[in-house]
């Protein structure tokens, strides 16, 4: 599996490139912007972008989609809740398969940021949006967003092997990346929404 992580737009955020190594065909997460970027990073790996989907419908994380559609031709998805808004051609849900070259791509909804919110899980690997950030979670202040909700979601995800790597949609912490088994001990909602666990 091709990972390249790119800080894209002005709110830090991060969109991802995940790629199969085989095939060269790849899927690009959240676009939020600097579309020049992301086509050149996929060009260096000769990669070509044929799915393209947003984690949630917040327009940090959607703004690039339709313009990169018009340069690839890539499939936009999101989930039906998020969807208002987003030129998709086709809505995500729970359990969905996403097949990338060789790469089966998981998705798991996670409301709680958004109604929609979907995280992506792909060979250990667990792209989480606006759901889970490196040592914090997503913001519920918003509409739509609900703290228990998400909560919830963030428990379900923590039922996944601990050495997952999370790739989360923002640069806001520590590290760009982690695992659930750092989350676990050093996210400061881990106890909060019920899975800290002591070193």
């Amino acid at each position: 599996m091709i990972i390249r992580q790119l800080e894209v737009g002005t709110m830090d955020n991060f969109c991802y490139l995940v790629g199969c190594a085989e095939t060269r065909q790849a899927m690009v997460i959240d676009p939020g912007g600097d579309i020049d970027k992301i086509l050149s990073a996929a060009r260096s790996e000769s990669l070509t972008i044929k799915i393209i989907v947003n984690t949630h419908g917040h327009g940090d994380h959607t703004a690039g989609s339709a313009a990169l559609k018009a340069r690839t031709g890539a499939r936009v998805l999101i989930h039906a809740a998020d969807a208002g808004g987003v030129q998709a051609d086709g809505h995500l849900s729970d359990g969905d398969r996403l097949r990338v070259g060789a790469l089966l791509v998981e998705v798991i909804h996670t409301p709680g940021h958004t109604p929609g919110g979907v995280c992506l899980y792909a060979g250990g690997h667990l792209f989480t949006g606006d759901t889970l950030f490196v040592g914090d979670s997503g913001r519920t202040d918003l509409p739509g967003g609900d703290r228990s909700t998400l909560g919830a979601s963030i428990r379900r995800l923590m039922k996944l092997p601990e050495d997952t790597v999370v790739w989360p949609g923002h640069d806001y912490g520590p590290t760009p990346s982690s695992t659930l088994a750092w989350e676990k001990r050093h996210n400061v909602n881990a106890r909060e929404y019920g899975y800290h666990v002591e070193d």
